[in-house]
Formats: structure tokens, C-alpha cells, sequence
């Protein structure tokens, strides 16, 4: 793909942190601390262990979309725009100690992603719950 660009080598779980957007509006987290990229994490209701399940059904109901990583505490997809083929890096992390999911979706090309991202995770939250 032409488009698909390089895997960032910074995804992953760092001390209970998923990895900071960067500057560009391009990406959304729930651990981000200001407006432009700041979302709201998954809640659930459910055992941790079937939240993630939860999740990982939803995800693999979205077109697209490749599950790459996964443990009992973290999900790492891609997903592939229809045209163009542009990968965006998404990522879940169950944190136990709050309860939620935290998430990270970014794009890994380009500045602006015309909301994708954040659409994207509001798409997750509305199947998810």
C-alpha cells in the first residue's frame, strides 16, 4: 500500500500510559490531557475479561480493521481507509485499577484526519456498549 506508512515504534502499554499524540490533530486518547485530542475511555459493567472480549468482537465486526497484538490487558488493531489505504494505529487498554478501556487511535500519515479518529472511537463506544 502506498500509504500504509511505518508502524510507530512507540505503541504499547509504558507504566499504565499508552503513548502521547503528537501534535498534529490527527489522533485521540483518553489519556491526553488537552481538548484537541482528549476522548472519553470505554466504560464497562461487565468482568474485565469479557469487556475485552466485548471489544475484540467489535472490532473484528469493522471493516478493514486488523487485529495485530493482543493480551488478557491490551488490543492493538489497524485500520485501512477504503480508498487510499491510509493505516491508522488504534489501541486499547484495559486498566483495571479505573475500570475502563483507555484508548489511542491515530493516523500514521498526514496532519489532519477530519475527525476520523475521533468518529472511530465513538463508532466502538455506541457497539461496544
Amino acid at each position: 500500500m502506498v500509504f500504509a506508512g511505518k508502524r510507530p515504534n512507540n505503541l504499547g502499554v509504558n507504566n499504565g500510559k499508552l503513548a502521547s499524540c503528537p501534535n498534529s490533530p490527527n489522533c485521540v486518547s483518553s489519556q491526553s490531557a488537552d481538548a484537541e485530542h482528549k476522548i472519553a475511555p470505554l466504560t464497562f459493567t461487565s468482568t474485565p475479561e469479557q469487556a475485552i472480549a466485548n471489544l475484540k468482537k467489535v472490532i473484528q465486526s469493522l471493516p478493514r480493521t486488523t487485529i495485530i497484538t493482543e493480551s488478557q490487558d491490551y488490543l492493538y488493531a489497524q485500520f485501512k481507509s477504503a480508498l487510499l489505504g491510509f493505516v491508522d494505529d488504534v489501541e486499547f487498554y484495559l486498566d483495571r485499577s479505573a475500570n475502563v478501556i483507555q484508548v489511542r487511535s491515530a493516523s500514521r500519515l498526514g496532519q489532519s484526519d477530519l475527525g476520523v479518529n475521533r468518529q472511530r472511537i465513538e463508532t466502538i463506544r455506541a457497539k461496544f456498549k
